[in-house]
């Protein structure tokens, strides 16, 4: 079968998805009569990025270095949840001592 005389249902010639009767297109990758039941379907008109984009460059040129620290609301926290852990222990260990 030719992918461009497919007519659902069946399975989608370019990605196998289970195409029901009456759709007017791919549930899986979007390919449709318009587009020919293409392997492009799925990412036509999307406007992704070429494959020598360097995604690590970008985010630097957009945002900058960034420095990696703790903030001190999070190193507050952590110690808050020790001392309850802690003063929880306590009070398990003098319960059990008291029997």
């Amino acid at each position: 079968m030719s992918s461009e005389l497919f007519r659902p249902p069946g399975p989608c010639p370019n990605c196998g998805v289970e195409v029901r009767r009456g759709a007017r297109a791919c549930p899986g990758c979007g390919a449709s009569d318009d587009s020919g039941w293409n392997e492009e379907a799925a990412v036509s008109g999307l406007d992704l990025p070429d494959e020598d984009f360097d995604y690590e460059a970008f985010v630097e040129s957009e945002f900058g270095e960034r420095r990696k620290t703790v903030p001190k609301r999070k190193r507050l926290w952590t110690l808050v949840g020790i001392l309850i852990l802690l003063v929880m222990a306590g009070g398990f260990l003098a319960a059990v001592l008291r029997r």
